[in-house]
């Protein structure tokens, strides 16, 4: 059966959430419904809906005389925003270590050598994608009930830009995967402590390197 389509409140929500995101729209930029409509080729209204979930999701604000503009997140919610990642990440691969099955661990090892493989072909690009991936099935094996669902939250309000990935240094990149391999053995050795100490290390690491970048 095919899913339903999205309606057009979703559509634009979808479009101006991976704009955001990815950082093609910055903070600080002022969204004109108008011009958003005319842009997508929708009406004003699920532009405006659709601002109206943005809003929600704390990542554009409404200023008087200013109308709808996207949030410029600094350095203290950078901290914060890799401090909640740590907590929550760290939670579930606590709590994966006593819970992944031999088919998903393989699977974690499949995933960890195609990025190895990637990295020694130069091939980074896709790097960034892999790791999330990497890190949001350890929570979800974890913490499937809640853990998923809210570290796909936190990861979302938080815009990236491409072109800033960490995975686009191939030093590291090696560093950052000699992490995750740190993080499989204790996975593999159903040690639940190490798991989630070494995946906090890992994510501050990256908190770290950022805020230097």
């Amino acid at each position: 059966m095919s899913s339903a389509p999205l309606s057009k409140a979703d559509y634009v929500y979808g479009v101006l959430l991976e704009e955001i995101r990815s950082a093609q729209i910055p903070g600080g930029t002022a969204l004109r419904a108008a011009a958003v409509a005319q842009r997508l080729g929708v009406s004003v209204t699920p532009v405006r809906e659709a601002l109206r979930r943005l809003e929600k999701d704390r990542l554009i604000r409404y200023e008087a005389h200013h109308g709808a503009t996207v949030v410029d997140l600094g350095d203290d919610a950078l901290e914060e925003f890799y401090g909640v990642r740590a907590a929550l990440e760290g939670l579930g691969a606590r709590l994966a270590a006593t819970r992944v099955t031999p088919a998903e661990l393989d699977a974690l090892h499949t995933l960890h050598d195609d990025m190895s493989a990637r990295l020694v072909a130069g091939d980074l690009a896709a790097l960034g994608a892999l790791s999330l991936e990497f890190h949001l099935r350890i929570t979800d094996i974890g913490g499937p009930a809640f853990l998923g669902q809210q570290a796909r939250a936190v990861r979302n309000s938080f815009p990236v830009p491409d072109a800033a990935s960490l995975w686009l240094d191939p030093a590291l990149a090696a560093r950052q995967l000699a992490s995750h391999a740190v993080i499989l053995r204790a996975l593999a050795a159903a040690d639940a402590e190490a798991a989630e100490r070494e995946m906090i290390a890992h994510v501050r690491e990256a908190g770290a390197r950022r805020r230097a970048h």
